[in-house]
């Protein structure tokens, strides 16, 4: 596994076009839902980041393998005060898949 020495600043993922479940009910029974602005991975194409809360400084991350993901739905994007906009998306995750949940935090004395 490769060691990253420092954080980098993600670029945006496109969605790319899933086929849409035929029963939504069906699905929720082997797939979990996530929502958050989807990232390209910076080191790793077979991964995704989803930010839950993109314009919150603290706000955890989460990791997932594109294999897992069974479902994309866009949801409406969020505008920040500055007018900028950030694509906001529901992906549907196989139960039982390895994800990995990150917090950054800012290092400080005390």
């Amino acid at each position: 596994m490769a060691t990253v020495t420092s954080l980098q600043k993600a670029e945006k993922f496109e969605i790319e076009k899933y086929t849409a479940p035929k029963d939504v009910r069906a699905l929720s029974k082997t797939h979990v839902p996530y929502s958050g602005s989807p990232q390209k991975h910076p080191l790793d194409s077979d991964q995704i980041i989803l930010v839950p809360d993109p314009y919150n400084t603290i706000s955890p991350y989460l990791e997932f393998s594109k294999g897992d993901i069974a479902f994309v739905e866009k949801l409406a994007n969020i505008v920040n005060i500055d007018g900028e906009t950030v694509t906001m998306a529901r992906i549907w995750v196989k139960k039982g898949s390895l994800a990995i949940q990150c917090t950054p935090f800012q290092v400080t004395s005390l």
